[in-house]
């Protein structure tokens, strides 16, 4: 017992065997290397990141540009319909806030809509009717005197400082007619293109009437149901959109209206005192050329210009081209920042490219309907931006279903 004793404490004092390491295999294959979570497989991941955002970038702009491109080709193919509608929108605009006020004198709202239209409709063809009856009253004798002043041109340019021969002289009146007729066709092509039979001149005007009493009378029904259309999580976010934009528009009519006002009592007042003919007409044209910024009232400042240069002499257009450049100055530094605000400010750069592009596109009617259409984009992109959220009213009750 005590030799069994011994050799089980010598077997239990004995070193551990050492562990067996198990030699790696010479054929393991290397490791994958690591996916990026935006990639869909290994040979994206082997792709630059930069290159990768590029190409992102490239398909959606793509995408994007024939969306556009197409929606273009739609609007052009049925301008006879959008050019009616554009127009009843801004007219909507501008006759809002008199309808307002009518609907707070508690006016039924079909009624004070019909006599807002009515209204609006009688100053306009009342103002076109007095304008056309001076242009035909006075136009002997503006012809009469324009004929000598393009004579008093002719003799200048051949004996001034240029020293034009007769054939200078044909070639340099040939190229600025071809210009003139070339611009104009470019200018007039969206309008007459609508209008270029009797019948679509009448069926666009109707659409527009029709139009503008409706919008004034269900604009925001209308505008409900459209914004139905969309999925449930984006209807809050459409209708405030819509909402800010539709505010911007009136805002922007009501100034440009005041605006274009200033500017033609402005020019027009000069106009009479310095005995140029035509002055209402004249101011009446800066009225209406100042709803297109900046080249609009250029355009037809150049025309109040070059009828007291045909009329009243060199003298009286160098004042009227300083009383016009004067009225741009204050239009631009003063009445624009001013009136329009904050809510409808656009660069001058937009507004350029926004109105050549609508030149462009559809005409005259195109640089009518582009700044507004900007100011409208504009307000509805920062709208969809801005990380809002809708107001619940104080006194709203939540109801929540019953849990059993």
């Amino acid at each position: 017992m005590r030799r069994n004793l011994r050799r089980a404490y010598e077997s239990s004092i004995q070193e551990p065997p050492e562990p067996v390491v198990a030699e790696p295999p010479l054929d393991e294959p290397e490791p994958a290397p690591e996916v990026h979570a935006t990639t869909m497989s290994r040979d994206d991941a082997e792709v630059p990141h930069a290159l990768r955002l590029a190409a992102a970038w490239s398909w959606r702009l793509i995408v994007v540009g024939v969306i556009g491109y197409v929606l273009l080709r739609f609007f052009g193919t049925i301008r006879i319909v959008v050019i009616p509608l554009s127009i009843a929108l801004l007219l909507s605009a501008l006759l809002t806030p008199a309808v307002g006020w009518l609907l707070k004198l508690r006016f039924p709202r079909s009624l004070a809509t019909g006599l807002v239209l009515v209204a609006g409709l009688g100053a306009v063809v009342g103002t076109l009717t007095m304008v056309v009856t001076q242009f035909v009253d006075g136009l002997p004798e503006l012809s009469q005197n324009a004929t000598v002043g393009i004579r008093q041109i002719q003799t200048w340019l051949r004996e001034g400082p240029l020293h034009l021969d007769d054939q200078q002289f044909n070639t340099a009146l040939t190229t600025g007619q071809q210009w003139l007729d070339q611009n104009t066709q470019a200018l007039t092509t969206g309008a007459v293109s609508t209008a270029a039979t009797v019948f679509e001149l009448f069926t666009g005007a109707l659409l527009v009437l029709f139009s503008t009493f409706f919008f004034l009378r269900d604009g925001r029904n209308i505008w409900r149901f459209g914004v139905r259309l969309f999925p449930v999580n984006a209807r809050w976010r459409m209708a405030d959109a819509g909402e800010a934009s539709w505010q911007t528009l009136v805002a922007y009519v009501r100034a440009t209206v005041l605006v274009a006002f200033i500017d033609a009592v402005g020019i027009g007042l000069f106009l009479f005192i310095f005995n140029v003919p035509f002055p209402f007409p004249l101011a009446a044209l800066v009225f209406l050329g100042a709803f297109i910024p900046i080249v609009g009232a250029t355009v037809s400042g150049a025309v109040a210009i070059l009828v007291a240069l045909v009329d009243s002499g060199w003298v009286t257009a160098l004042i009227i081209l300083g009383v016009v450049i004067g009225v741009q100055q204050v239009e631009g530094h003063i009445l624009q920042p001013l009136i329009m605000g904050r809510a409808v400010a656009i660069h001058p750069l937009a507004v350029i490219i926004g109105i050549a592009a609508g030149v462009v596109l559809a005409g005259i009617t195109g640089a009518l309907v582009a700044v507004p259409l900007i100011a409208v984009l504009n307000t509805a992109v920062r709208r969809f931006t801005t990380d809002r959220r809708p107001e619940v009213p104080p006194d709203a009750v939540v109801v929540t279903p019953n849990t059993p």
